[in-house]
Parts: structure tokens; sequence; C-alpha cells
């Protein structure tokens, strides 16, 4: 595994120590090439989670599907076609939630072991079915594995990075989500050529089961590599955190800014525990305390419901469909738009790799809610439109519309809703607060799930009104109480929260302006700088 014989912490709960001038490795690797290699494994994950998303949209209307599961056809019963495929959200959010306990008790890596492995017996499962009971339970276990998975990955990147590059990572595994998708729509798009025949159920059944390909990737390697760091020294394990400290920075375990980094972390894990932090109780969540728990947790919970309800499920599980029955695009047409469509939202991600740290996680998530809002807007008249008779260039227009808010979600929401949780909350309430903020995304995304087809059905072009006026809220929800975390270590926001009043929330956002940057990892880039400005003037 690595230069020094060194076993992961956890894999196999010790480690042999060389002298304390050595520099520690896992996987063979340390410093930026380790950084890059947790990214990729971590990536794998949120590529799970984008390609369960992105499947099922096309295949909802395959004649082999329609033949297996004839109940769940919208023009029988959209609220069936609408619970089954969102169900596996009610899987997701039962695991997360359950992580509020698990993740603190075993750990981050063997969290998503767990769930690498609960995933791949879902897929199995889902692949194999015919009858709705079956393909029902499927996907619970299904979601159940991606729960696990969804929940801890942006806590264990969080807790591996450093602060000036924990943004772009984390953006990054926003636009993994939406290669994920990318690849399901290619993949559906491929198999849509077998959908006659003999043999015309491997349309749908081989794309569903190539979802257990990630999960098996994650059940391979996840034992080999290190534990969060921060999860170590919060359980006492100061020696094992000197050791993966080590192979991050690639430096010595006694260099001295591995010991500056592990001091900083322990003044506020003991100032945690003489406040009670190893006695936690589900209650605490709902106080305020020195730490403002109650407070960051609403935040860590807000946004991820943010990213729910702004409509972006409402494309990404049902892009084939909506193309097809809404805009009345013929199956082929619908398809191959329907991975155009995937294949330009992973595209315009990449953009949010290059703002997140430029100009802040507030100005992306401000101005992207006015722009989904404006182009819901558009999409209502659009789809009214084409409904109405006016003729192929309406429906080119709405077509044209879908991918334009894919755009403006993919620079801000993708991302920057799962970096936000682990940068707000405290190290006492990361995985709890982590729990509750995933839950609330699989939650809110259930119910965007379940309603859509409903709601196509029922108001038709309106449904996109609804979001429009979302989007609208959530502006100012974010503009007045969300303070800037770039450029900050996690300990840092500690210090931003302790001295926001109880009773005024929005001062934090005010407070994060003016407190300076100081902390052990403080070689900011000049962008950082320019963040600021720009914070300042808009």
């Amino acid at each position: 595994m690595s230069s020094s014989s060194l076993t992961s912490s956890s894999s196999k709960g010790q480690i042999v120590r060389p002298a304390g001038s050595q520099v520690h490795t896992f996987l063979g690797l340390s410093g930026k090439k380790l950084h890059f290699a947790v990214s990729a494994f971590a990536g794998v994950g949120f590529l799970l989670f984008g390609y369960d998303q992105g499947v099922m949209g096309s295949l909802l209307t395959l004649p082999s599907f329609e033949n297996t599961f004839p109940a769940m056809k919208s023009s029988n019963n959209a609220t069936l076609q609408g619970a089954v495929i969102a169900i596996y959200e009610i899987g997701c959010m039962c695991s997360a939630l359950s992580t509020m306990y698990l993740g603190d008790k075993l750990g981050r890596i063997k969290i998503l072991f767990i769930g690498a492995v609960i995933a791949t017996v879902g897929g199995v499962l889902q692949s194999c079915a015919y009858t709705i009971a079956h393909l029902i339970v499927a996907r619970i276990v299904t979601g159940v594995g991606v729960g696990f998975i969804t929940s801890t990955v942006p806590v264990y990147q969080s807790e591996c990075s450093h602060a000036k590059s924990r943004g772009k990572l984390i953006m990054m595994e926003g636009s993994i989500i939406a290669l994920g998708i990318t690849i399901s729509y290619w993949i559906d798009f491929g198999f849509y050529f077998l959908r006659n025949g003999d043999h015309s159920s491997v349309s749908w059944r081989f794309p569903v089961a190539f979802q257990c390909f990630f999960a098996i990737i994650l059940v391979c390697l996840a034992l080999y590599f290190p534990e969060s760091p921060r999860w170590l020294l919060k359980k006492g394990r100061m020696q094992d955190a000197r050791v993966v400290f080590s192979a991050l920075y690639g430096l010595p375990e006694d260099h001295a800014m591995v010991t500056a980094q592990i001091d900083e972390i322990m003044s506020f894990v003991k100032r945690e525990q003489a406040e009670g932090a190893d006695d936690i109780k589900f209650s605490e969540i709902f106080k305020q305390g020195p730490n403002r728990n109650f407070h960051r947790v609403c935040l860590a919970f807000s946004v991820q419901m943010f990213q729910q309800i702004c409509g972006i499920n409402l494309i990404t599980y049902y892009a084939g469909t909506i193309f097809e029955q809404y805009i009345h695009m013929t199956p082929f047409n619908a398809r191959i738009l329907a991975a155009c469509n995937g294949t330009e939202y992973f595209l315009a991600s990449l953009l949010g790799l290059l703002f997140i740290e430029r100009l802040g996680r507030r100005f992306l998530l401000f101005w992207g809610a006015i722009a989904q809002a404006i182009t819901m807007a558009l999409l209502t008249a659009t789809t009214w439109a084409a409904d109405n008779g006016s003729g192929s260039k309406a429906g080119i227009a709405a077509a044209v519309f879908l991918f334009v808010f894919n755009s403006f979600f993919a620079v801000s929401y993708l991302g920057g809703t799962w970096l936000i949780p682990p940068e707000v909350l405290s190290l006492q309430m990361r995985a709890t607060g982590a729990a509750i903020s995933t839950a609330s995304n699989w939650a809110f995304n259930f119910m965007v799930v379940m309603i859509t087809p409903v709601a196509f059905k029922n108001i038709g072009p309106y449904t996109y009104t609804i979001f429009a006026a979302i989007n609208l809220l959530i502006a100012p929800c974010i503009y007045f109480l969300l303070p800037e975390t770039a450029g900050r270590s996690l300990e840092e926001m500690d210090l931003i929260f302790s001295q926001t009043p109880v009773w005024q929330p929005w001062k934090a956002v005010q407070i994060a302006r003016d407190l300076p940057v100081e902390h052990v990892d403080d070689h900011l880039l000049p962008w950082v700088v320019i963040e600021f400005r720009v914070e300042r003037i808009w």
C-alpha cells in the first residue's frame, strides 16, 4: 500500500509508524497526488449518484419497459409512475438520516464502503425486476446505498482538503454528478436501438444494471484510502491523524505545518468536548449554544432544499419524457437531445470550478437563482406556445431553454449546495448536520420527482411557473442569510458563527466580510482577494 508498509487506519485499525521524519503514503501516494486520488475516489461516489438520477428518464417510454410495467405508463397512472421513480429518494433520505449516528460512530470510509455494497445489491435487483413491487423494493435498496454515499462524500472531501482548494474540489464533485447523468443519457440512447426483438428488455435492463460498475469500484478501493484526519482527531487518534496529514501534505509527520494544523483542529475539538460534544444528543440540533448549532444546521438544510425545489430534477429525471411527450419530438430525437442536454450540462458545470473561488459561494448562488427564475418563466411561455399550435419554432425554443436552465444550475447550485453544509457546520455537528442536509436534499428531491408527472398532466406548462416563483424567493434568502465561506478554514467558520448574535442570524454575513482570513494554510491565491472585493460590490 505504501512505501513505509503503512496500513490504512480505516481498513485494519492500526498503523505501522516509521520515524517521524518520514513522509507517509497511501496507495503509494502523498501530497497533491493523494489529494487527486481522494477526489477521484469521492468522485466515483457522485458519479454513481448522477448516473442513478438520469438513467430512468428515457427508459419510461421504451416499449419493452412499458410492456413489463404497463401500469406505470404516464397516460395510465401518472401518480404511480412518479411514486415508483421517486421512492428511490425515500431510501436515500432514510440512510442519510442514519448517518447522524453512524457517521461519527463508524467513520467516513466505512460508511462509504457500506453504502457501495448496498447500492450494488440494489442495482442488481432493479435490473432483474419483473413486477412493480420488485422494482419498488429494488429502488429503495439502491437509495439506501446511495444515501450513505451522498451524505458522506462532501464531508470526507472537505475534511481532507486545503481551505484554498476545498471549493474547487467539491464543485468538481458537482461536475462529476453531471458527468454521471451524461453517461446515463448516452447509454440509454445507445440501448434504445435494441428496443425491438426477442431481447428488447436489454434496452432498459442493461442501463439500470450498469450503475453497479461504479459501486463495485468503491467497494474495491474504499478500505485502502485514508480516513478523515478531523474524524480521527475527534476520536482521540492523534497519531493516526498525524500520519494522514503527513500523507495529504506530502510532509514529514513532525513537520511544523502538520503540527500546526493538528493544534488548530484540536483547540476546537477540546472546546467542543468541554461543552459536552462527546455526549451530544439529538436535541442539541435545536439549540444554539456557543457554536450556534441550530443556526448552522438550518443553513445546511436550506441550501440543500434550495437545490431541489429550484426545479432541476424536473429536467434531470424526465428530460427524455419532456422532449418526447411535452415538446412533441420523435422518440429518436427526444433521446439524442436528452443525451446532448446532459453533455452540455456537464461542460457548463466546469465553469463552476473557475468561478467558485473567484466570485465566491454567495455570488454564484444568488445570481444563479435569479437566472433560473427568468429561464423557468421563459419555459412557461415557450412550452405553452408549443402546446397551443405555434409550430416547431416554439418547441425548439423550449428545448433551448431547458439547456439554458441546466447551464445556470450547473455553474451555481449543482456543486455549491454540496459545498456549503460541510463548510458551515462545526466538527461537533458535521456528521449530524450533513446527514440532515442530505436528507433534506432527498426529501425535496422526492417531492419534485413525485409531483412532476402529475403537474404536467394537470397544469401543463404552468408547472414551470411554480419553479420560477420559487427561484425568486430563494435569491433574497441567499443574499441576507448565507455568509461567505470561500478561503476560510473549517475552524475559522466556527469563529464567525460564535460571534453571530443568537437572534440576529443575518449578521453572520457582515461578520464573515469583516473577519480577517487567518489560518494555517493562509497562502491564498489572488482570486480569493478578488472574491472579497466582489462580495463588497454586489
